[in-house]
């Protein structure tokens, strides 16, 4: 969430200091003020999920996000083979959905709308990244103990 946040910060820096013109009818500014004010929201919301994750002894997930990529693909098939039970079937079937939402031309909130109209995209594709990444994350946190290598990552996932 963190990571998405402070993407949210890049982008406001850009609206805000680099486009002259309006965005969707909407002062650049103005854009870039709520870009930054939701930036910093998803970073304090990351951080306290972090800190009440490690408080509470939670198994957290491990990797960065090249690793958690790179992983995604053994995540499926190691589901697919079955070996992997700790993700529903149904988890595959939302991010399916989540992805055909993000690609077709039909949305609940109209683009034309400005700023409303992108949220809804924008909500479905900060979920659909953050439930990837904590799954590959979970995964990787899986293939360690399964390997019984304790800290080490798995190869493929050393490097980077």
């Amino acid at each position: 969430m963190t990571v998405f946040g402070c993407l949210l910060l890049v982008l406001a820096a850009i609206s805000a200091f680099v486009r002259d013109a309006d965005v969707l009818g909407v002062d650049p500014l103005v854009l870039g003020g709520v870009l930054a004010v939701l930036g910093v929201a998803l970073i304090a919301v990351g951080v306290l999920r972090a800190r009440r994750r490690r408080a509470s002894g939670e198994p957290h997930p491990v990797g960065n996000p090249f690793q958690r990529a790179r992983a995604l693909p053994r995540l499926i098939r190691e589901a697919r083979r079955g070996e992997y039970g700790e993700l529903p079937k149904s988890r595959f079937l939302l991010w399916a959905g989540a992805v055909v939402y993000l690609v077709s031309p039909v949305d609940v909130l109209p683009e034309l709308l400005p700023i409303i109209g992108v949220t809804d995209d924008a909500g479905v594709a900060v979920w659909l990244l953050t439930s990837v990444s904590t799954a590959t994350g979970m995964f990787l946190r899986w293939e360690r103990n399964r390997r019984g290598s304790g800290p080490a990552l798995p190869r493929d996932a050393r490097q980077g």
